[in-house]
């Protein structure tokens, strides 16, 4: 906040506007001047902030009824461009800065509409956004913010997991087509999907992150069988996939030749971005989970089952422990937990936003890891021998015993534990990377294991 400032060269009843006040005795003329850009820009803030919200609730007094929603209002909702404020307006968004989505989200929230934020949560197409030439937006990213097409990552294999760049599935170029043959596994959401981010080599003759190519694969085409993958959990939310001759077109190609490492970063960023949001959960889902309201389909992913964001007062109060120091200094410790990652998250999302692929977005991943494992434990020992009961008896129980079985999922998926932490190491620290002897090997030339190497 500006204060007035009384010039004392003048009469000393008058109070100047700050924007235009004089420069007093010891009032250095550069700081007066950096104050009025700084009360003018606060000032055209404001005044935006107030636009926007105007315009936004305009268009829902016009377009939203309570209780709407289906594919007229997400079509409604996607051509307006609200659904995505801080995309380009060409490409479906408002060309709003990213401080102005939470705007958007409070006018969606008071008259009753969830806010999309495709600009946040939809990796796929804020992959193709930003890589895909303006056929391939055209041609997708409407598709996916309908709804009417569905992706999935083509990224693990069985001998490339955390070291990814080893990957052995490969494309083979013919004509303006390429040819696919390799497997990938532990891919979410397979049986669903209609096409899959794929990361294949396409030259063998180059280090390892050199020959990688990105594509944005159709699935339902001959030779891509998808397995999927029984749990423990009981659930088979992951699948292996089997590429036999499948083709792609290289109009679905993402970025340069042997480019995709580039392009696999922004991706992942994207995806550690959602996964380290997921970790606080909505309102509604504490409330479920602290009040025994839960439903089949609330356990069903590790990345947005939120025992991990449980009413947990609520629960101790229930159970009779909220008065125990133990119980209550652990239910701070994870509150710090997700406070602090929710900042994080902000920042990461502003290096997203100015199109960098932000090492950030691992702090979240890693926090998001780190807070489900905690809640977990907390609701385990809030709960006591009933967490480990199953089925509709007691929902919560249920809902923790099966949080604790795909915890370890959010260490794994979307990169390790470890390596989220080598990233923090390399490119936040400014620590050394680790040595690598076959960094610049030729990757043909370079050891691997017997069951991977049929496709070399």
């Amino acid at each position: 906040m500006i204060e007035m400032v009384i010039d004392t060269a003048g009469d000393a009843n008058e109070e100047e506007n700050p924007m235009t006040a004089t420069t007093g005795p010891g009032t250095p003329p550069e700081a007066s001047k950096e104050a009025s850009e700084e009360a003018s820009e606060e000032a055209s803030e404001e005044a935006s902030v107030e636009r926007v919200r105007a315009q936004v609730a305009a268009w829902l007094a016009e377009n939203w009824q309570p209780g709407g929603g289906g594919p007229r209002w997400r079509e409604r909702l996607v051509d307006s461009g609200w659904a995505a404020p801080t995309w380009p307006v060409e490409w479906f968004g408002r060309g709003l800065h990213r401080d102005l989505r939470r705007v958007v989200a409070e006018e969606f929230t008071r008259v009753g509409a969830k806010p999309a934020a495709l600009d946040v949560t939809q990796l796929f197409a804020n992959t193709i956004l930003a890589h895909g030439t303006d056929e391939q937006k055209r041609s997708f990213v409407r598709p996916l913010a309908l709804g009417e097409q569905q992706g999935c990552l083509l990224y693990s294999e069985p001998g490339a997991g955390s070291d990814l760049a080893a990957l052995q599935t490969r494309a083979d170029r013919d004509g303006d087509t390429w040819v696919v043959n390799g497997q990938k596994v532990w891919t979410s959401g397979a049986r669903e999907a209609t096409h899959g981010f794929l990361v294949a080599r396409t030259d063998w003759d180059v280090p390892k992150h050199r020959g990688l190519t990105f594509f944005w694969l159709p699935l339902d085409q001959p030779g891509v069988d998808i397995r999927p993958i029984h749990q423990v959990t009981g659930g088979s939310e992951f699948n292996e996939v089997f590429l036999t001759d499948a083709v792609v077109a290289d109009t679905h190609r993402l970025g340069d030749v042997n480019d995709g490492w580039r392009v696999l970063q922004t991706a992942l960023g994207f995806e550690r971005l959602i996964m380290g949001a997921a970790a606080g959960g909505s309102s509604r889902q504490r409330r479920r989970a602290g009040g025994g309201e839960t439903t089949l389909a609330d356990r069903q992913s590790p990345w947005t089952r939120q025992i991990g964001g449980a009413d947990y007062v609520e629960l101790a109060k229930k159970v009779g422990k909220a008065d125990d120091p133990v119980t209550r200094q652990e239910i701070a410790r994870l509150y710090t937990l997700e406070k602090v990652n929710a900042w994080n998250g902000l920042r990461a999302r502003a290096d997203a936003g100015r199109g960098a692929s932000s090492p950030l977005a691992s702090i979240g991943k890693l926090a998001m890891s780190r807070i489900v494992h905690t809640g977990v434990d907390v609701t385990t020992n809030l709960l006591g021998a009933s967490s480990v009961l199953d089925g509709d008896t007691d929902p919560v129980a249920a809902e923790v015993n099966r949080s604790s079985f795909a915890a370890f999922v959010t260490s794994i998926g979307g990169g390790t534990d470890q390596i989220q932490r080598n990233i923090i190491g390399e490119r936040v620290l400014g620590l050394p990377r680790e040595p690598e002897v076959d960094k610049n090997v030729p990757f043909r030339e370079v050891r691997k294991a017997q069951a991977t190497r049929r496709f070399s």
